[in-house]
């Protein structure tokens, strides 16, 4: 009998955009890289489009593209990050669901999921049907066909979800062996219970549904999973490889398909090198024939379901009391926080649910006389989350407009379905999943709300945060400092709110340190310079303009005016307003450069704050990632004058702290900490250098080690990283050019003098890429023509050091 595998991974971030920008900013917790999408593509999403098979002396002799092989879903916000932030990776992922139909009798691997995570047994009807639906076209946009099956987040099932994706033509999802309830031949009127995880889950099953219509369901291994999961599996691939062929027996009579399903993240960010384990498996399993590599959809095809089950509903994966987890302080949580209650949870979600009921007349109200239908245009409206083209918007409004709309009207649907849009994203999982109210994933939620409540006021002319907030006040912190949801909100989540003027007031702070052209950019709004006029004395320089902010979200735009004044260093002020006529425009500027060129700058100020209102930004205004950066121009001269003095030191007590280290007698705290940073300074900026000098290296890390010196081992590596990273980008543009074959060689000549193990994987695959393309060719030139041996045999050697086999 017929004995398949299938593997899956749930491949999902919570969406982490800014609201109003639309994009990731700078997450310090993710460090060194950007932000946690990107910490975790570079462990995990990546690796698995090219993960190492090696041979029994390490070397790599494959490189595979996991994705073809196993069943797979991403979380539409997260492919949405990757398609704009990792295009190599988001090609790999279309051309593995490509080749996974050639796999796998014409099914593709990919699976869909619900849009944002939300648990949709927790959710109102339309907005189940908006996010299966938003999460179908979603696929269909990438994958370029129907999905076969969806993923429920958290496998968090009813009924009545079930039922709108077999409406919406989803034929199979996969749960957990615990929420199937009793199981019975098709055609029978026994059932047989099989509560507590009883179900075999070695076969496909069909669910009649109260419709009329039915869905076929995959119940994981749970054991294998939990396995893999929690238990070190990953380890070892051979012990992987035996644990999934243990899930068949010979006592079955049908074609077994062992499955598992685990967070995709395992492979790879939860446990190291679990991207290769699963490429190990993945081909031994197919070279050695022992099982048939499958997907559901392949399988579903071949064996149709002979039992149908019933399930128990409101029940998921990761919560042992149902769906709790994600609306009471059920027990489960981290672990990582003893004594920590989770009682923030239901106030929570009941301040959002009534968030999401307070708008909902309001929107029909003031939709109904724009839109045909206008719960129909929020189903279409991911159309246009997907593409914001003009011609894509006016193809929109075309089928969903009562009539042609003007600007104005215009700006309203598109803010009404924006509110909307967030409604839904104020409801992703990973708000309630950990264990305080003032973690990353549950802030965000509260930013989507106070998108929401922004819109809201914007739309209907009401402010409804003084209603929203004492309900949100009964969510407690376990943090005394941050004392309850409304304190959170009012000193975390308001000040971020984003309007036009602000992004005006980030244009002109940002233009002190930015040469911006006519027009420009800054994340989803364009701001375009109307007039711009400065002047310098010192290190004092002001800048007076008019610009246009136009969101390219809404379509709507303002004329503002602005005024910012710079003292030096991090210190500045800046107004900004509507503009009014050209005559008060021109006081403002004769008022206030006279006051400047007379070296008043208090009067500056005074001219400013009578001109442009009280609304007074400064550095801390700035969105975050261009405040870093400029904060990091004016620390620059500060940091290098730090350094200066510390290396002085250093340098000056070197002789002592030797004798101290000789005489076994500690070096004082501040001695240590100088010889700390200006060693781990030294070789951050030899790693960084383009033309690395490997006696320079090796004489701080020689001098690092006399002293007893912590290195700074992550910014170390990657800082080397990047450096090899470019070194890969300039070789696969000109790959014969031999002086870069020779600067890489030099390079990883240092590796065996490092205390740390540098990641090589970015330029691996281009030697693996060179090895398959062009070496054959170029060696077989080499035979005759000798300008290109010196080539080949530098390229072997750098193989070598990249652990690639050459056959």
């Amino acid at each position: 009998m017929e004995r398949y595998i299938c593997i899956h991974g749930h491949f999902y971030q919570p969406p982490r955009e800014n609201p109003w920008l639309e994009t990731v900013e700078v997450q310090d917790s993710a460090h060194p890289y950007h932000d946690w999408n990107q910490r975790v593509t570079a462990e995990c999403y990546a690796p698995n489009a090219r993960s190492r098979i090696l041979d029994e002396k390490n070397r790599i002799v494959q490189i595979a593209n996991n994705y073809s092989k196993i069943s797979f879903n991403f979380g539409p916000t997260l492919i949405s990050w990757i398609e704009k932030n990792a295009p190599d990776l988001y090609q790999a992922l279309l051309e593995a669901d490509k080749e996974s139909q050639k796999n796998y009798s014409g099914h593709g691997s990919a699976l869909a999921q619900a849009y944002n995570h939300m648990i949709l047994p927790l959710a109102n009807r339309r907005d189940k049907y908006t996010q299966i639906i938003w999460g179908i076209r979603d696929f269909e946009y990438r994958f370029d066909r129907q999905p076969e099956g969806m993923w429920l987040p958290e496998t968090a099932v009813d009924l009545e979800t079930l039922d709108i994706l077999s409406q919406q033509g989803i034929r199979f999802t996969i749960l957990a062996t615990h929420q199937a309830r009793r199981i019975r031949p098709i055609g029978s009127t026994k059932w047989q219970d099989v509560g507590g995880s009883k179900i075999d889950p070695t076969m496909v099953y069909k669910l009649r549904l109260p419709s009329g219509r039915d869905i076929s369901l995959f119940f994981y291994d749970g054991p294998i999973s939990r396995a893999v999961a929690f238990e070190h599996l990953l380890g070892k691939g051979e012990s992987f490889i035996q644990r999934l062929m243990n899930g068949f027996s010979e006592s079955r009579t049908w074609p077994q398909i062992v499955h598992i399903a685990t967070d995709g993240e395992t492979y790879g960010h939860h446990h190291r090198f679990g991207d290769m384990a699963l490429a190990y498996a993945l081909n031994f399993i197919e070279t050695k024939k022992i099982a048939r590599l499958t997907n559901y959809g392949e399988y579903l095809e071949k064996y149709p379901p002979f039992f149908e089950v019933e399930i128990y509903e409101n029940t998921s994966w990761s919560c042992t009391h149902g769906i709790e987890r994600w609306r009471s302080n059920c027990g489960c949580n981290t672990g990582v926080h003893a004594g920590w209650s989770q009682a923030w949870r239901t106030p929570l979600r009941d301040s959002l649910d009534w968030l999401r009921d307070a708008m909902e007349t309001a929107f029909e109200k003031k939709a109904v006389a724009l839109l045909k239908d206008p719960w129909k245009a929020r189903n279409d409206y991911i159309q246009i989350l997907l593409d914001r083209s003009p011609k894509n918007i006016e193809s929109f409004l075309t089928r969903h407009a009562l009539h042609l709309l003007d600007n104005s009207e215009m700006i309203t649907v598109r803010k009404l379905l924006e509110l909307q849009h967030h409604a839904m994203l104020m409801y992703t999982s990973c708000g309630w999943f950990f264990d305080e109210l003032t973690g990353i994933e549950t802030l965000q939620n509260l930013h989507y709300a106070a998108r929401v409540l922004q819109l809201a006021k914007e739309l209907f002319g009401y402010n409804l945060e003084p209603r929203f907030l004492p309900l949100l006040s009964q969510a407690t912190s376990n943090l005394p400092e941050w004392g309850d949801g409304r304190l959170i909100y009012e000193k975390i989540i308001k000040p971020s709110v984003v309007n036009l003027e602000k992004v005006g007031a980030h244009y002109a702070i940002s233009s002190l340190f930015n040469d911006y052209p006519e027009k420009v950019t800054i994340y989803c709004f364009t701001a375009e310079k109307e007039d711009y006029q400065t002047s310098e004395a010192g290190k004092a320089k002001l800048v007076i303009g008019n610009v246009w902010i136009t969101s390219e979200i809404s379509s709507e735009k303002t004329r503002l005016t602005f005024g910012v004044i710079h003292f030096g260093d991090h210190n500045l002020s800046c107004g900004v307003r509507e503009y009014q006529e050209e005559g008060i425009y021109q006081a403002l500027v004769q008022e206030a450069f006279d006051a400047f060129k007379r070296g008043n700058l208090p009067e500056v100020v005074r001219v400013l704050d009578k001109y442009l209102g009280i609304s007074i930004y400064s550095l801390r205004s700035l969105f975050r990632d261009e405040q870093r950066a400029i904060l990091d121009s004016i620390l620059g001269s500060t940091l290098a004058d730090a350094e200066s003095y510390y290396h002085e030191l250093y340098e000056d007590h070197v002789p002592l702290m030797r004798f101290l280290k000789d005489a076994g007698i500690p070096a004082p705290k501040a001695l240590y900490a100088a010889a700390e940073l200006v060693l781990n300074a030294g070789l951050r900026q030899a790693l960084e250098n383009e033309d690395l000098n490997p006696k320079s290296i090796k004489d701080l890390l020689e001098e690092a080690k006399i002293e007893g010196v912590t290195l700074y081992a992550e910014t170390l590596e990657y800082s080397l990283r990047k450096n090899f990273d470019e070194m890969a980008e300039q070789l696969s543009k000109n790959p014969l050019e031999v002086s870069f074959l020779k600067k890489l060689d030099t390079g990883l000549d240092l590796l065996p003098l490092l205390p740390f193990t540098v990641d090589l994987w970015k330029i691996q695959n281009l030697f693996y890429d060179l090895l398959q393309n062009l070496y054959p060719t170029v060696r077989e030139k080499a035979q005759h023509d000798k300008s290109v041996q010196e080539w080949v045999i530098i390229f072997r050697s750098l193989c070598d050091k990249l652990t690639l086999l050459v056959q």
